[in-house]
């Protein structure tokens, strides 16, 4: 077969899955999008709720809770509905998250009128986070591997390293959104954050339902890869268990503490932001008000990014949640030049040359070095970019044979590495 760009997506019977490869990615962009504002969301209940920034942490806690919950549920459920039914499952699931937080958010008015607790109204938008987890769960089930069979498996870890490229699309824009609508303020200086929470959610629910109405119509083939290791061979003598295959088991034990790294860095980038950065020169803010005045709709925006706290320039809450976006950008930039590099070399070779640049840059950000630490936190972003998908592709090399099961382990230890982290 042809080395050419399309063989990506070419089967060996020559069966073209380009058009299936859009489709399935665009989940990649919806999740990528969800996990962004959540990566925002710990500040704005520091702040409202009076947390501190272990409690904040719940909201990753029950993030990844959803996914324990749900790992092993929705990895049967796929191989009962198939492709299609289990993507469907999840969309419908994740909607019903998303209009959770009308609700939500009125259980919080309520707080204000002395009828429910705090704690009443945090629990309550963390039931909202939990069950989009949840769904998020079915479609990272199927996507990540269906993205290993949907062509030549000599570019598997190419092409699922293009399709969280589209996961890096989505958590750029995820930051700009929730800060614009966690951290607003009236005309008055007032908080409006938690008014305002539920609006995106519920737009994500809109938008989920119609996605499910596309793949509802779509053809989505099931593909069943050659079982090379023999998983579903019950022959005497043979055993079907991944946990035998030692290359599996590092893989699983790799993606523990990636994930535990990751969700360390993104969930607390605003609070790094917002209190370890350098006194900026005052020169920034007047270069900030004047490209604001030349903005257009973008005016208010960029001058809610710095504010002045005891005469000194600092970052807002909402500059800093513009600033991850900029920090996911880093991160998209190193999905799409990872995933042409790792068509010219070894994946394993180019994870551990990412893994150990990601080192160096935490040691740095470590030793408190004013900018150069900052820039350092940026750099990490672009280094992690290539890790969870190609640790996910070297782990499943060969072991796709029922692809919609093989992902529930590393679910599992997703989750139990965002738990490290809280």
């Amino acid at each position: 077969m042809s080395t050419d760009k399309k063989s990506i997506f070419v089967l060996e019977d020559g069966t073209n899955l380009m058009f299936t490869f859009i489709l399935v990615s665009s989940l990649f962009l919806l999740w990528g999008f969800c996990n962004g504002m959540i990566d925002v969301m710990d500040k704005h209940f520091q702040e409202e709720l009076s947390l501190t920034k272990s409690q904040s942490a719940w909201v990753q806690f029950a993030h990844y809770l959803g996914y324990f919950l749900m790992s092993m549920p929705a990895g049967w459920l796929a191989s009962k509905l198939g492709y299609k039914g289990g993507i469907i499952a999840g969309l419908l699931l994740v909607a019903v998250g998303g209009f959770w937080f009308i609700p939500a958010t009125h259980i919080n008015a309520l707080v204000h009128e002395g009828q429910f607790s705090a704690t009443t109204a945090f629990v309550a938008f963390l039931a909202g986070v939990c069950v989009i987890a949840s769904g998020l769960t079915f479609l990272e089930t199927i996507a990540n591997p269906y993205t290993t069979v949907l062509g030549d498996p000599r570019f598997a870890a190419t092409r699922i390293n293009l399709a969280q490229s589209c996961n890096g699309v989505g958590w750029i824009f995820g930051p700009i959104v929730g800060g614009a609508y966690f951290y607003s303020k009236d005309a008055q200086g007032h908080s409006t954050g938690s008014q305002n929470l539920y609006i995106p959610y519920v737009g994500i629910a809109i938008g989920v339902i119609v996605i499910a109405a596309i793949f509802y119509f779509a053809n989505v083939p099931d593909i069943k890869a050659e079982d090379d290791y023999h998983l579903d061979d019950t022959k005497p003598g043979v055993t079907p268990s991944i946990w035998s295959r030692p290359h599996f088991v590092l893989a699983v034990a790799a993606q523990f503490l990636y994930v535990a790294a990751q969700a360390g860095i993104f969930s607390f980038f605003i609070n790094y932001m917002t209190s370890e950065v350098p006194a900026i020169p005052n020169s920034w803010n007047a270069t900030i008000t004047n490209l604001a005045g030349h903005a257009g709709p973008l005016h208010n925006w960029l001058l809610d990014w710095f504010e002045m706290k005891n005469g000194i320039l600092t970052v807002t809450n909402k500059g800093a949640s513009s600033l991850a976006s900029l920090g996911s950008m880093c991160f998209l930039i190193g999905r799409f030049s990872g995933a042409g590099l790792l068509r010219k070399y070894a994946a394993h070779k180019m994870l551990g040359l990412y893994g150990l640049l990601n080192v160096v840059t935490c040691f740095l950000i470590f030793c408190k070095l004013g900018w150069i630490s900052v820039a350092c936190v940026f750099l990490s972003y672009f280094f992690m970019s290539i890790m969870f998908p190609t640790i996910f592709a070297l782990g499943i090399l060969a072991l796709e044979s029922a692809p919609k099961r093989r992902p529930r382990t590393s679910l599992w230890q997703s989750w139990v590495g965002r738990y490290c982290q809280n």
